[in-house]
C-alpha cells in the first residue's frame, strides 16, 4: 500500500520541524508546511526536508491575481514540492493559471508538475460560519461548486472535508486526487476541526492522502502513533 499519511508540520521552528522529519520520515508518505512553519523557517525549511528525500506538501492556500498566483506557484515548483495549495475561490483564470505554471517550469526543470490543489471550504467552517461570511449556509454545496470550479480549470487534486468525499467521487472525473484534513483517529482535546473522521473511513470513502497533525506530532511518540495509524490502515 502506498503510505498515504502527510504529516502535518504544524510547529513555529525549522528544528523542531526536521526532528519530526527524522522521526517520521520512514513511516510517512510526506509532510506539510503550513504558514506558520513558512513564516518561521523560510523556503529553506522546504529544501532540507526534501534534502532528506521527504515528500513535500506545501499548504499555503495561494488567493490572489492570477499572475500573481502563478510566480508563487512558479516558485514553489523551483523548491521541489510534490503538492501546493490554491484556493478555489480565487476564480477559474486564477486556477488555470496555477495549473499551467506548475506544469511549465517542471518542464523547464525536467521533472513532474507538483499537485495543484484546489482548496474548496476550510474544515473549521461549518454551516453556520458559511452563512456569517455570506456564503450559502451548506457546506456540502458550496464545496461541490468550487470542486467542479477546479476540475473545470483543469486542477489534477482538491482539498475537502472526509463529509464531502463520497458526493466528489460521484460527481468528479475519478483520476482527481483528493487530499484530506480533519482526519482523527480519535478525540483530540481542543480540537478546532470540525468536519473530521478516520483515516481508515477516509480511504474507504475515496480520500487519496490524509493529512494528519496533532494525534501524530503532537503524541508523547510521535513515530509510533504514525506507525499504529498506518498498521491500522494496512490491516484488513
Amino acid at each position: 500500500m502506498r503510505n498515504p499519511i502527510l504529516a502535518a508540520l504544524d510547529v513555529p521552528t525549522a528544528d523542531e520541524a526536521l526532528r519530526l522529519v527524522r522521526q517520521l520520515a520512514p513511516v510517512c508518505g510526506g509532510f506539510k508546511v503550513g504558514s506558520e512553519l513558512f513564516t518561521a523557517a523560510g523556503p529553506g525549511i522546504v529544501r532540507q526536508i526534501r534534502g532528506q528525500n521527504a515528500a513535500v506538501f506545501l499548504d499555503l492556500k495561494f488567493h490572489d491575481i492570477p499572475h500573481t498566483v502563478a510566480r508563487a506557484v512558479a516558485a514553489a515548483t523551483r523548491l521541489g514540492v510534490q503538492m501546493l495549495t490554491v484556493h478555489a475561490g480565487g476564480g477559474r483564470s486564477m486556477l488555470q493559471a496555477a495549473e499551467q505554471a506548475a506544469r511549465e517550469t517542471a518542464a523547464q526543470m525536467g521533472q513532474p508538475p507538483p499537485l495543484v490543489l484546489g482548496v474548496t471550504v476550510l474544515t473549521s467552517l461549518d454551516d453556520e460560519a458559511l452563512g456569517q461570511i455570506g456564503c450559502e449556509p451548506h457546506a456540502g454545496r458550496q464545496v461541490l461548486r468550487l470542486a467542479q470550479l477546479a476540475a473545470q480549470a483543469g486542477l489534477r487534486g482538491l482539498v475537502c472535508s472526509p463529509h464531502e468525499i463520497t458526493e466528489l467521487r460521484q460527481s468528479l472525473p475519478s483520476a482527481l486526487q483528493l487530499v484530506i484534513p480533519g482526519i482523527r483517529p480519535g478525540t483530540v482535546a481542543g480540537d478546532d476541526q470540525k468536519r473530521t473522521l478516520t483515516p481508515r473511513a477516509a480511504l474507504a470513502r475515496g480520500a487519496n492522502w490524509l493529512v494528519i497533525g496533532r494525534p501524530i506530532c503532537a503524541a508523547p511518540n510521535p513515530r509510533a502513533a504514525a506507525e499504529q495509524i498506518l498498521n491500522d490502515l494496512a490491516s484488513p
